[in-house]
């Protein structure tokens, strides 16, 4: 009987393994996984069916059919309006590129203000959802039954009982401490709340690694808020450890809070199989001239847009470069278009945080100093707290906040959502706040990695090696 369980466990190995060397994302990683689920199976397949699978299954199919019903429900959508001409002349290739990936365009009429730290992103969202006349969007990686999150709490049970839809969408994983009692007193009030339902579907039953990193807010359909802060103190820089959190989000008024929505109800469809009657106004927002585009990424894309997204930043830069990243652990191909903008002559920086909240990333940060920093790439560490925010610059082009990290998990495994902008007052105030935050930041050389300790270098190496999952 044992020798029948051992071969069977073999068998699955070898069909796990075929699948592995079709499917993976890379010739190393298939390589791993076929040689760890034929000697290992017992240990390996259950891990690589948790942890190696690289498309969410069933979310394409269940977008496709919501939007169906949001393109019949809102034509406005379809209909151009309010769009500028990507192709026209003298705008940067940049651009179209950018709108193929988000298979969304650059809309103009949009009003964006950046929110810097807690305090402003908190203040200015409450103060939406206190205004809300027709429905709330909520949508967190995070949310914690904390002081600010009972703040939130608070103001959506009073937005719903004053007849306001209110709607909140949560990543099991980023809230598995949170409470039910925090969930069933909202539900009491009449709010509609779901989590995101990773596991939703018998081939993602297992899946614990495709995780919702977005963290949305959309007010009446033409106010909506994304970026860096999740809910919960530690955003407002109450963390004892960590101290001041610096973290940016922004404030979206115009046609482009209309595509956040959408991006939302996408979500929200997969989640619930329910589309809720939305409004889609898609007009300039008063006084707002800027162009911007909606980039929603993840692993039911066709392909690896998060990933295209920062390769092609990169790619396009001329003169410099800034990215902001906590966790910075790119994989060859980015690290490769790093170094020949280096090349170029571009301005590149890259701005890390000095205190670490996994150390796993924070080692494996590391290991680039080499590749980059002696090519003439300027790296930072953040010395005021710590450092969140996920930004970047290019050139007097495009600026672009959102959710979404320089590694791994962002560029193929968590559902994110940037929002890119070319306009150069916001870019101008961009540059402003990282020409500030420079200033509270300490270069990085190569020597922080080859002048530690071999225990210190070991760390950092293995590290690099679960990039992939971390």
């Amino acid at each position: 009987m044992l020798f029948v369980i051992l071969g069977l466990c073999h068998l699955i190995g070898i069909a796990s393994a075929s699948r592995a060397l079709f499917t993976a994302r890379s010739s190393q990683g298939a390589m791993a996984w076929v040689m760890a689920m034929i000697t290992f199976p017992y240990v390996a397949v259950p891990l690589y069916w948790i942890f190696g699978r690289n498309r969410f299954q069933g979310y394409v199919a269940s977008r496709r059919a919501g939007d169906r019903i949001v393109n019949a429900m809102a034509p406005e959508l379809n209909a151009g309006r309010a769009f500028p001409d990507s192709h026209a002349p003298g705008l940067p290739s940049l651009f179209p590129v950018l709108e193929r990936l988000a298979e969304l365009p650059f809309t103009a009429g949009n009003d964006v203000r950046l929110l810097i730290d807690g305090e402003a992103t908190f203040e200015a969202i409450f103060a939406a959802i206190d205004a809300a006349k027709s429905y709330v969007l909520v949508q967190f990686f995070i949310i914690r039954d904390d002081t600010i999150g009972r703040r939130l709490q608070e103001r959506l049970i009073a937005r719903a009982r004053a007849g306001v839809a209110v709607r909140v969408l949560y990543d099991e994983i980023g809230c598995h401490k949170l409470d039910a009692s925090y969930i069933a007193e909202l539900v009491r009030a009449g709010v509609k709340i779901s989590p995101f339902n990773t596991t939703l579907g018998w081939r993602n039953r297992l899946q614990l690694n495709f995780r919702n990193h977005r963290k949305i807010v959309v007010v009446d359909g033409t106010t909506a808020f994304l970026g860096g802060h999740n809910v919960g103190d530690e955003y407002l820089g109450q963390n004892p450890r960590l101290g001041h959190w610096r973290d940016t989000h922004v404030r979206i008024a115009g046609p482009a809070a209309a595509l956040v929505q959408l991006t939302f109800l996408e979500d929200w469809y997969w989640a619930t199989r329910e589309t809720p009657t939305l409004a889609w106004d898609l007009r300039p927002a008063p006084g707002g001239e800027m162009s911007a585009l909606v980039l929603p990424t993840g692993p039911a894309d066709d392909i690896e847009s998060c990933d295209l997204f920062f390769f092609q930043a990169i790619s396009a830069a001329k003169d410099r470069l800034w990215i902001v990243s906590p966790y910075f652990v790119p994989d060859r191909e980015i690290v490769s278009a790093l170094q020949l903008a280096v090349l170029r002559g571009v301005d590149v920086r890259v701005m890390l945080p000095q205190k670490a909240d996994h150390h796993m990333v924070y080692l494996a940060s590391f290991s680039y100093l080499t590749d980059l920093e002696t090519l003439g790439a300027k790296f930072y560490r953040y010395q005021d707290g710590f450092l969140h925010q996920k930004v970047i610059l290019v050139d007097d082009t495009m600026a672009s906040v959102g959710t979404a990290n320089c590694d791994n998990r962002s560029f193929r495994l968590n559902f994110e959502i940037t929002l890119a902008v070319a306009d150069p007052g916001f870019i101008a105030a961009v540059e402003t706040m990282l020409l500030a935050d420079f200033t509270q930041c300490v270069r990085a050389t190569a020597e922080d990695y080859s002048d530690r300790s071999f225990v210190f270098k070991i760390g950092v190496m293995m590290s690099r090696l679960f990039s992939p999952i971390l």
